[in-house]
């Protein structure tokens, strides 16, 4: 996983030398990188540290700054969790004034906070609520906007749902799974069939394949201490005496 995050096996060489070699920090790259985060956008692909060299070059050079870019990176990040790519790429937004540089108003303080909060959600594994407050009208700008155009979006957050129900259960009834990923019915039968995993018809239970993290195994643990170390424990403990 670690390699993949450095290194993703659909980075282009291209990209590859800008991203690990002396350009990294050349302004006048910035268009191939932009061009290559709507690439992932449209393709359901990801390159955190690509996206990272963006904001990077943005602070180096205000006039360079596209607050639409910056949102998509940071919807990208968003379904990276509970991987640190979100806050990684807030850490790097500058706090200092580049409306006056834009022809229409900054829509990232708007959608800034909405988008932390919705970090949040995930992070904490609040699915439901996440699911509640995406859908709500008061996010309506980020869905006509911005989400919608960024492809595979809600699967993308459903596999950080499953990935948290993955470490987490064994077997999980297929109401709380489906409020997790926000489905039901056929689609949550098709989607968990998708997965291999299977249902119980007559509990409606989803069983969980068993992986490292949601076996419990007992461990016992032996130390072995020879008679000539009890015995010069047993000596320091009557000196003190």
């Amino acid at each position: 996983m670690a390699s993949e995050w450095l290194s993703p096996p659909t980075r282009s060489e291209l990209i590859e030398n800008l991203v690990s070699g002396v350009d990294r920090y050349n302004p006048s790259n910035v268009g191939i990188l932009e061009d290559y985060l709507y690439h992932q956008i449209r393709s359901e692909e990801y390159d955190c540290l690509a996206n990272l060299a963006i904001l990077k070059l943005y602070q180096f050079n205000p006039d360079l700054y596209n607050p639409d870019v910056v949102i998509n990176i940071l919807i990208k990040a968003l379904t990276a969790s509970p991987l640190p790519d979100f806050n990684l790429c807030v850490s790097l937004l500058d706090d200092r004034t580049t409306a006056s540089q834009l022809d229409e108003p900054d829509p990232l303080p708007t959608i800034l906070p909405i988008l932390k909060g919705l970090h949040s959600l995930l992070f904490r594994c609040r699915f439901p609520s996440f699911w509640e407050v995406y859908q709500s009208a008061e996010l309506e700008l980020l869905r006509d906007n911005y989400t919608v155009e960024v492809a595979g979006f809600e699967d993308a957050v459903r596999a950080v749902a499953i990935r948290a129900v993955r470490a987490t259960f064994t077997r999980i009834s297929s109401e709380r799974l489906g409020s997790y990923l926000n489905l039901s019915g056929p689609a949550l039968t098709a989607y968990v069939q998708k997965l291999g995993w299977s249902i119980d018809a007559s509990t409606s239970v989803v069983s969980v394949p068993p992986n490292p993290d949601n076996q419990i195994e007992a461990t016992v643990v032996q130390e072995s201490v020879k008679l000539p170390q009890l015995t010069k424990v047993i000596a320091h403990s009557m000196t003190k005496v």
